[in-house]
């Protein structure tokens, strides 16, 4: 039996991972794929519902509260060639369970997210989906300090680092976090 493929696009804050993401799906419906995209409800920092890079790409996306919806929606209009995931940092692990029932159905799925949280860390569920991934994407920005390649994600708070024991999950953009590369990256 033929099974789909799981592909990550991965990076720092400011990389273009929901850029490429939208690529991807533009050339895919150009392919005559029909594809989809969800994006967790809690990322609301440009629009309530499209997935929205930092540059202003949009695409229309179905805004969710938990991986458990994608099934159902899945089911009720689909089925589906793509299925994309966009901040997929901000589910948790059953997320797994339900890429592997679309993977069966022969259905690619495209899922991005921040490999390291503010910390330096594994953020969330990423670094096991970048394992499991058939294919990877690593992206990267350009450090906001000094211009080199930036692989960090830096939250800033007061235009200071923030304290290491602050809160993992805080949606923000350009007011609180920078690319920074590791030579200019900072720990609160």
């Amino acid at each position: 039996m033929s099974q789909g493929h799981l592909e990550c696009i991965f990076g720092c804050m400011y990389a273009g991972k929901s850029e490429e993401l939208i690529r991807k799906i533009r050339r895919a419906e150009i392919a005559q794929k029909k594809a989809i995209i969800f994006k967790p409800k809690i990322d609301n920092r440009y629009d309530e519902n499209d997935v929205v890079s930092h540059s202003g790409l949009k695409a229309e996306a179905v805004p969710i509260y938990s991986e458990k919806q994608i099934l159902s929606i899945y089911k009720n209009f689909g089925p589906f060639d793509i299925v994309a995931i966009d901040e997929a940092q901000f589910f948790d692990e059953d997320l797994f369970e339900i890429i592997d029932i679309l993977l069966e159905k022969e259905v690619t799925v495209i899922a991005t997210g921040l490999n390291q949280d503010f910390r330096g860390q594994g953020f969330g569920i990423m670094p096991e989906l970048i394992a499991r991934a058939d294919k990877t994407i690593h992206l990267t920005a350009v450090c906001q300090v000094c211009g080199e390649e930036a692989t960090k994600t830096q939250r800033l708070l007061n235009n200071k680092p923030a304290p290491f024991d602050s809160e993992t999950v805080i949606v923000g953009g350009k007011e609180q976090y920078e690319a920074r590369c590791k030579n200019c990256y900072e720990r609160g």
